[in-house]
């Protein structure tokens, strides 16, 4: 069965989401019998790449909060993470563009890395005092290197903008196609769809709802057409 996750770095909730899901997951069954995929969604597609800014200056200028008033989100954001064992800075966060973020997850996905990358790069976005957006592409090479991934890969995906942009373009396609207007958003088997950040509980639901309605193959078959297995090939008898 596969999930696929939709979801952007620079989202608070997809970070919480992912560790609710991922507790799910851990107590399924079925576990590795789950392939996971992260497909990209860019909550702010249209940002420079040069302009970053406080989270809260972002928060007012987008929603029309009050300092106060986004500051509140951001501590009820750090207990909601808490709660899940995740780290939370609620203060002296940036916000910039994830593009290129998008980008090398691509390359990670190639190299069978993803699900790394994903988690060290929320880690650093959310948890972590060095900003994503302002010390350059090294800093993403760092952290790409940390999830198992080759730094002269990375530096020439990151040195070529068109390098896997159609990828990150397609998935934020499809997630339109799908009704998906926000993240994280959650497919399985592309049956069933879970919006926002659940509970544990309804992860858990969906998994084993979505593992039920899987469709068993049926096989159509009139009886002695040749074929080839294990033991060899069918020889024609004349």
């Amino acid at each position: 069965m596969r999930v696929e996750i939709w979801s952007d770095i620079a989202c608070p909730w997809c970070y919480v989401g992912k560790a609710r899901f991922e507790k799910a997951l851990d107590a399924f069954p079925h576990r590795d019998e789950v392939e996971v995929v992260h497909r990209s969604f860019e909550l702010d597609p249209g940002r420079a790449k040069d302009d970053v800014q406080p989270v809260l200056a972002m928060l007012g200028k987008k929603y029309g909060m009050s300092e106060a008033q986004a500051q509140a989100g951001e501590d009820n954001l750090g207990a909601q993470a808490a709660a899940e064992g995740l780290d939370y800075r609620t203060r002296g966060r940036d916000h910039g563009n994830t593009f290129d973020m998008h980008r090398l997850l691509h390359l990670a996905k190639a190299e069978g890395r993803q699900d790394e990358l994903v988690q060290i790069l929320y880690r650093a976005n959310f948890a972590e005092e060095r900003s994503l957006f302002t010390e350059g592409p090294e800093r993403l090479v760092e952290l790409a290197v940390e999830a198992g991934l080759d730094a002269a890969a990375v530096r020439e995906v990151l040195a070529d903008p068109a390098a896997y942009a159609d990828e990150v373009r397609a998935d934020e396609r499809e997630a339109a196609e799908l009704g998906a207007n926000g993240v994280p958003f959650f497919v399985l088997d592309r049956k069933y769809g879970v919006s926002g950040a659940q509970p544990t509980e309804l992860f858990a639901q969906a998994l084993g709802q979505a593992w039920d309605a899987r469709s068993p193959l049926k096989l159509i078959d009139e009886g002695g057409a040749e074929a080839c297995g294990p033991d060899g090939c069918a020889v024609p008898q004349h």
